[in-house]
């Protein structure tokens, strides 16, 4: 998250003092690349078979819980993906677990195919975006984007004898935000208008991914109403009285409508982000560009909750597992509520 976060560290090295989900649960190192999140758990499979993903509904509530959530993260932000850089054999990986996911759980591709392969990037590279049509036959035209960048560092300079930037924090609970949300409407199937799914490579370079699906969509001519894009979610923020913070705070009604679709406050406003200007420095920012619609990031860092930024030590174990499945909970009639609403509510101020 290189964009997202570029002029920090004026941060406070103080820990938040994680919770780590307690099961058993790794990856099977001897599965196929396209796994479909399949886990190998010593607790409940001594037969080492390989488990699928969970799928299927629930209320909003309890819908996604921290077992759920490590399905996700001890993969995503595992060694055996090398941090995910750019272009790498690792984020290849990372590219078929979320596109297995995507189809396990009735996320069709937008494309051809999952994959996107950026124009813009000279390794290959490719986004991974899926789609949801949308269950009311005028409404379906209109589109929500749902986007978090996968990529990250990969291999850095070593600290301490490990040179693998994992990403846990960042990206890899965007990315595990956005699977859940996919698992959710893929099953329940109770939006309105059309969700895109689009899972970025690149930010690191420069944000990369996004501007490239961003230019291709308008290309087409398509009518996207909102983009909503998830960064940094892993921990808890301290002491402040919302869930979730949101960059561009200022600039548009999501916050006022997001907390009414949720019931109550989740979102809120963080100085930090417009101090250091975070709405231009994750994807969100392409689509303002491209589409000039309401194109704002959810995020729960900081700048006081989390010392590892773009540092080895971001890793899955520093995560609050129970604290990413109840930010997925409380999204859902956020999302949804903007799905289904009759008129476009959510505006540029």
């Amino acid at each position: 998250m290189k964009y997202f976060l570029s002029l920090l560290f004026v941060v406070l090295l103080s820990s938040c003092g994680s919770k780590k989900v307690n099961t058993e649960t790794v990856l099977n190192p001897d599965g196929p690349e396209g796994h479909k999140g399949r886990v190998v758990s010593s607790e409940n499979n001594s037969s080492n078979e390989e488990m699928p993903p969970k799928s299927g509904k629930g209320t909003n509530e309890d819908f996604s819980n921290a077992a759920d959530i490590a399905v996700l993260m001890d993969y995503l932000a595992s060694d055996a993906l090398q941090g995910r850089g750019t272009g790498s054999e690792g984020i290849a990986k990372a590219a078929m677990f979320i596109a297995d996911i995507l189809d396990s759980n009735g996320i069709n591709p937008y494309f051809e195919t999952y994959k996107d392969t950026l124009e813009n990037f000279d390794d290959i590279a490719f986004n991974v975006v899926g789609i949801l049509e949308g269950t009311d036959p005028k409404l379906k035209n209109e589109y929500v984007v749902l986007g978090a960048h996968y990529d990250h560092l990969g291999i850095v300079n070593p600290e301490n004898g490990d040179d693998i930037a994992n990403g846990a924090n960042d990206n890899a609970s965007g990315t595990s935000t956005l699977l859940e949300l996919a698992r959710y409407f893929g099953n329940e199937k109770s939006n309105k208008r059309s969700l895109i799914f689009a899972f970025f490579s690149a930010e690191e370079k420069g944000l990369l991914g996004s501007k490239h699906l961003a230019k291709k969509l308008k290309e087409q001519g398509i009518d996207v109403y909102a983009m909503l894009n998830y960064e940094m979610m892993g921990v808890p923020m301290v002491a402040k009285d919302h869930l979730v913070y949101l960059t561009g705070y200022d600039l548009s009604n999501l916050a006022e409508v997001s907390n009414r679709y949720a019931g109550e406050k989740v979102v809120g406003f963080l100085p930090k982000a417009k101090e250091f200007n975070l709405f231009k420095r994750s994807d969100n920012y392409a689509f303002h560009q491209e589409f000039n619609i309401p194109s704002q990031t959810y995020s729960t860092f900081d700048f006081t909750n989390f010392p590892y930024y773009h540092n080895v030590d971001d890793e899955s174990t520093e995560m609050d597992y129970e604290h990413m499945a109840r930010v997925v909970n409380k999204m859902i009639p956020i999302v949804e509520g903007m799905a289904n609403a009759n008129t476009r509510e959510i505006k540029y101020k």
